[in-house]
């Protein structure tokens, strides 16, 4: 029985050496995303506006502050994200816009759906239990 807990503590010790590079990786990934997102909108403004007229149905917003909101949400919180500044707020931002962005598309694809799901359960592990020390927001703290 001693080997087992022995074993157990050992690979506990293993996984959380894995934490801040795992945290690392998720802000890298899911920022990335909504970035690249970003620059694809504000590319072509034009097609970006005609999509939120046509395809986007965000609730309560015109589909013009609905694109200004979107676009630039998806340009400004995943650097916040991937730095970890405010990176709480930042994930909490995105996981927003992720559950708006399903909400507003009349029809989604099950593929699509579940990269929406990852993205946010990584955004909601984000919120929930930080971005980590590799991150500006742990250097602010130990300041």
């Amino acid at each position: 029985m001693n080997n087992l807990i022995q074993w157990w503590d050992k690979l506990v010790i293993s996984l959380e050496a894995l934490k801040n590079p795992a945290q690392l990786a998720a802000r890298l990934y899911v920022g990335s995303a909504f970035f690249m997102a970003g620059l694809t909108k504000i590319r072509d403004w034009d097609t970006t506006l005609a999509l939120f007229g046509d395809e986007y149905h965000v609730p309560f917003l015109s589909p013009t502050v609905a694109a200004i909101m979107g676009t630039g949400g998806e340009l400004v919180l995943p650097v916040l994200l991937v730095f970890g500044l405010f990176g709480r707020f930042a994930a909490l931002g995105l996981f927003v816009m992720n559950i708006v962005a399903v909400i507003s598309l009349s029809e989604i694809a099950p593929a699509a759906f579940q990269q929406h799901q990852f993205w946010g359960s990584l955004l909601a592990g984000l919120a929930i239990w930080g971005v980590g020390q590799w991150s500006v927001d742990y250097l602010r703290s130990k300041h």
